[in-house]
């Protein structure tokens, strides 16, 4: 069978760095080619190379029988290329139809004048939505009303409308519930049947086994292989990803008898304004990591950013080391020793035109700083201290010191976030979602780190919608729903079903 696309020996180099060598991929008809690799490994890179947005330095790409040394994006597209990013590229002011068709809005003449015809533009929208089953959406439904699983859907069905032959889906599970990645697989098959080629690029390996027919693994810009999924275990993937044995979910195990020492933080009846956290009450002891569990929307993140001063109380204490504090915003949340790590690491965890250097010491400079962080100068010198003896401490994978946090794979920028914290001195250090999209190799890094942070007497507080995550790496786990703690659990005694069962109100 003739693939869809065929990429031969693609090569990509960057100052100081060999991003690809010589990577070779394709994708059949009606299959699911799983692209795997810890970030870094090049995955990015090699779709950007498909889509036209990097030109390859040696190599060609066959597509649609003609071969080419380099794609724009006009061609990719114009080709049959897809690309759904992992941040989806939506824009949330306008409506699903504009979504869809925008850049190539259907016309019609009124005499001499070419004028939008919206009625054509909302028949084929219906029509799309009801291929990727959103049929309770109107096409006149402003995105920024959808949900996350429904913004994919809108991208799919983007994807359909110009008659995508290849559709390139980065991360597509990583902030659905388990209910929607059913119902994005179901979509998925769908598309196979239609002849549609899907490259999935994901790190979660039981998804891998579920849904995927054939895998291209990735290491360091190298090419490992190409394989049929059904003929490897995950312990395959795992060691061929990252060349060592890396047990898939890691385990704290606590020693026999150990005591937790005295309680270092607690929150007392918080309340939110909007009504989305309600009552909440917790402490959190020195040297424990406690675990927030519960269904999207619970108010598990919204009860964090209310302790962190970026959504307003409208009643409750919080107290950190006999102290009680007083935050109104994010600014005086880091004064008084409170750092957050948030979701969505791109758009709230750093920013995007400042190197690493910059990025890491930016908090401690800050937290430094006069008039409620209005006036302060930076130190250069400083600067590249602090970032420096960050970048060894948690081993973050970059050119220099001077490269922009933005190009850094995924991993390596939920580094440079925990080095800016750890660079500020914080008490207290909560997670929301710490490895999202994040290789087993890192997330093993990460939850170590997390441990020391707690062993070296900060408060960590993790919140995560992965339960085996949850169950491996924290002491207790509060269990969310509908703004309220329902029960917590000694890890010891919880176990996935509890947190399931408690997190939709049947407490067993």
């Amino acid at each position: 069978m003739e693939p869809l696309v065929q990429m031969k020996n693609i090569t990509k180099r960057f100052p100081g760095v060999v991003a690809l060598d010589r990577i070779n991929f394709d994708v059949q008809p009606g299959e699911v080619h799983v692209l795997l690799g810890e970030n870094g490994a090049g995955k990015s890179t090699l779709m950007k190379v498909l889509s036209g947005a990097y030109t390859p330095d040696d190599g060609t790409i066959l597509l649609n029988g003609k071969e080419h040394k380099q794609l724009t994006p006009h061609l990719s597209a114009e080709g049959g290329i897809s690309i759904i990013y992992q941040e989806l590229s939506v824009v949330n002011w306008l409506t699903i139809q504009e979504n869809i068709f925008m850049g190539r809005l259907p016309s019609k003449k009124i005499g001499p004048i070419a004028v939008v015809d919206y009625k054509s533009m909302s028949e084929s929208t219906e029509k799309l939505l009801a291929q990727v089953n959103l049929i309770t959406r109107k096409p006149t439904t402003s995105v920024g009303d959808l949900s996350i699983s429904e913004k994919q859907m809108v991208e799919i069905a983007k994807a359909v409308a110009f008659n995508a032959k290849v559709i390139v889906m980065d991360e597509p599970t990583s902030s659905l519930t388990e209910e929607e990645v059913q119902k994005l697989f179901a979509i998925i098959r769908q598309l196979k049947a239609e002849g549609k080629g899907i490259v999935f690029i994901s790190h979660k390996l039981s998804e891998i086994q579920e849904i995927g027919d054939r895998i291209t693994i990735m290491k360091d810009g190298g090419y490992v292989g190409t394989f049929p999924v059904k003929d490897l275990t995950t312990d395959d993937m795992v060691r061929m990803m990252v060349g060592r044995e890396i047990k898939s979910n890691y385990q704290h195990l606590p020693e026999e008898n150990y005591q937790f020492g005295e309680v270092m933080f607690y929150c007392r009846n918080l309340t939110r304004k909007d009504g989305k956290v309600k009552d909440v009450s917790f402490d959190l002891r020195k040297g424990e990591i406690l675990g927030f569990s519960g269904l999207v929307g619970a108010g598990r993140s919204e009860t964090m950013c209310a302790i962190y001063g970026a959504a307003p109380k409208s009643s409750g204490e919080i107290w950190l080391e006999g102290e009680k504090l007083s935050i109104q915003n994010p600014y005086q949340a880091l004064r008084q020793g409170i750092g957050l790590v948030t979701e969505n690491r791109r758009e709230t965890g750093f920013f995007k035109n400042f190197s690493n250097g910059r990025n890491i010491a930016l908090a401690r400079q800050l937290k430094a700083s006069s008039f409620n962080g209005m006036w302060g100068l930076t130190n250069r010198r400083e600067e590249v201290k602090i970032a420096e003896e960050q970048r060894q401490k948690i081993q973050i994978k970059c050119t220099s010191l001077n490269q922009m946090t933005a190009q850094l794979s995924g991993g390596n920028q939920q580094k440079v976030i925990l080095g800016k914290w750890m660079a500020a001195g914080v008490k207290l250090l909560i997670f929301d979602e710490p490895t999202k999209g994040i290789d087993v190799g890192t997330k093993s890094e990460i939850y170590k780190l997390m441990r020391s942070l707690a062993d070296a007497g900060i408060g960590v507080i993790v919140v995560s919608s992965e339960m085996p995550e949850l169950l491996g790496l924290c002491d207790r786990i509060a269990v969310m729903a509908d703004g309220r703690i329902i029960e917590t659990y000694e890890v010891a005694e919880a176990t996935e079903e509890k947190l399931a069962k408690a997190a939709t109100g049947a407490i067993a």
